[in-house]
């Protein structure tokens, strides 16, 4: 072989070691951002939920006050018919 064919095999193959070590740093930096991602994503939903939750305690209580109001304005006319 020539050295010049010999000299072009290093290069190559040293290129393709580069390239090879350069796209493996990036897919574990994409793998990394892709878990932060997950985990944001987790807590929004998480909280998306609660707030379903919190939403539902609050028709709960809107209702029972409704109730308890209707029952006051019922003894308030009892009292006022008893008198």
């Amino acid at each position: 072989m020539t050295e010049a064919v010999i000299v072009a095999l290093v290069t190559g193959g040293l290129t393709l070691t580069g390239t090879v070590i350069s796209n493996l740093l990036t897919h574990s930096k994409t793998i990394y951002r892709i878990e932060q991602l997950e985990k944001k994503q987790d807590k929004h939903n998480n909280l998306i939920e609660r707030m379903y939750s919190c939403e539902n305690a609050i028709n709960i209580l809107d209702e029972k006050q409704k109730n308890t109001e209707e029952d006051m304005k019922e003894l308030k006319g009892r009292l006022e018919h008893a008198s």
